[in-house]
């Protein structure tokens, strides 16, 4: 089974795994790259750390309730 990963799971010090970053969600490697221009990098590193953790708590969220209805 091939599974994609999401946006916050690659390498960014792979510059190819940034560049497959950038294909496959275009537009949220534009949204990061215009954050970065305006935020001093403090600011970006935080926005980033707490946008990964909403990604990876929702994410579990819906694990959950999709377990929930199978077995229901």
């Amino acid at each position: 089974m091939n599974v994609q990963k999401n946006f916050y799971e690659f390498n960014l010090s792979s510059l190819q795994e940034r560049l497959e970053r950038n294909n496959l969600f275009p537009e949220l490697a534009k949204f990061h790259i215009a954050l970065r221009e305006e935020l001093t990098e403090e600011e970006y590193q935080a926005f980033y750390n707490s946008e990964k953790a909403d990604f990876y708590q929702l994410a579990l969220q819906n694990q959950t309730f999709q377990q929930t209805c199978i077995e229901a």
